[in-house]
C-alpha cells in the first residue's frame, strides 16, 4: 500500500465524530475539492480509498444526512447524496466565518486532503498536493496554512508542497501522527545518504585533483632527468622530486611529512613550482 493510502487510512480513523463542529468543518473541507461533483441538488464524492468513503459516510450521518447511496465503479467508490443549499455553504466568506477556532481549521484542511490530496513516496521525492474545484479554494487553504507557518504554493487549482520539513508540519497539523514518524524516519535516512554521497563526491574530486597534479609533477621530473638538469638541482628539490616518484598517490601534505625536515603543504607546492620553472 502507498504512503498516501496509509495516510488517508490513518486520518479516516481519527476519533472526533462526537464533535459536531469538527465534523462539519471536515465535511466542508471535502466539498471544495476536485473529487466532489455537484449537479443541482446532487452531490457525488469519488475516491479509490475504501476507508475514505467510509469516513465520508460517517460525516454525513453525523450531520444528519442519512439519505445517500454508495456504489463502486471499477476501483472507484462513489457516495451520492442531496443537499439543496450546498452552493451557499461553499462561499469562502461563509467558510471563513465558520472556521473560528484552531481545531476547526485543522479539521477543514484534513477534509481538503482526504477529499483530493495525495503525497508521493518520500523515499523517491517530497511532493504533497491537493486539487481543488476552484483556484479561490486553493488560495483560501494556502492562507490557512500560512497561519501555521506552513509554506505552500499554488498552480491553478492545485496547492502543493515540495519541502520535506513543510510536508512533515502539514502531516502533524491534520493529525497524521504515525505518518509524521514514518516520514521523518525516511527523511533522516535520505539526508544521511545525501550527505554521504556529497562527501564521496568531494573526496573523489579531491583524489582526481591530486592524481592529475601528481601525473603532471612526475612528467616534469622525468623531463628534468632526461635533459640532465636533475643532478644540478638543489638538494631540497631533489628530495621532494624523488619522494613524488616513490609516492605517486600521496597528497602534498603527506609528501611534506615524509621529508627529513617536514614542511607544510604550501611549502611543498612552492618546491614543485620551482621544479616546473627549471
Amino acid at each position: 500500500m502507498s504512503f498516501s493510502s496509509d495516510l488517508k487510512i490513518e486520518l479516516s480513523k481519527i476519533n472526533n465524530l462526537k464533535n459536531k463542529q469538527e465534523v462539519y468543518a471536515e465535511f466542508l473541507g471535502y466539498l471544495v475539492t476536485a473529487n466532489i461533483n455537484i449537479k443541482g441538488k446532487n452531490i457525488k464524492f469519488s475516491t479509490e480509498n475504501e476507508y475514505n468513503i467510509n469516513r465520508f459516510a460517517k460525516l454525513l450521518n453525523n450531520i444528519n444526512i442519512n439519505d445517500y447511496k454508495i456504489n463502486i465503479s471499477g476501483k472507484t467508490y462513489n457516495i451520492i447524496f442531496k443537499d439543496d443549499k450546498i452552493v451557499e455553504k461553499l462561499d469562502c466568506k461563509n467558510i471563513q466565518g465558520f472556521l473560528s477556532v484552531d481545531n476547526l481549521k485543522k479539521a477543514y484542511v484534513r477534509g481538503n486532503f482526504l477529499g483530493a490530496g495525495s503525497i508521493n513516496n518520500p523515499n523517491n521525492k517530497y511532493h504533497l498536493e491537493i486539487i481543488f474545484k476552484k483556484e479561490q479554494y486553493a488560495s483560501f487553504t494556502l492562507e490557512l496554512l500560512n497561519e501555521y507557518e506552513i509554506n505552500t504554493k499554488i498552480l491553478e487549482k492545485t496547492l502543493y508542497i515540495k519541502d520535506g520539513e513543510e510536508i512533515s508540519n502539514f502531516l502533524a497539523l491534520v493529525g497524521g501522527n504515525s505518518a509524521v514518524l514514518k516520514f521523518e524516519e525516511i527523511r533522516v535516512l535520505r539526508e544521511m545518504k545525501n550527505n554521504v554521497n556529497r562527501l564521496v563526491n568531494c573526496e573523489t574530486a579531491n583524489l582526481n585533483k591530486t592524481i592529475n597534479a601528481s601525473v603532471k609533477q612526475i612528467e616534469n621530473i622525468k623531463r628534468l632527468k632526461e635533459s640532465g638538469k636533475f643532478n644540478s638541482l638543489p638538494e631540497d628539490l631533489k628530495e621532494i622530486a624523488n619522494l613524488r616518484l616513490e609516492n605517486p598517490d600521496a597528497t602534498l601534505e603527506q609528501l611534506g611529512n615524509m621529508l627529513k625536515k617536514p614542511i607544510g603543504k604550501s611549502s611543498v607546492s612552492n618546491r614543485f613550482k620551482k621544479l616546473e620553472d627549471q
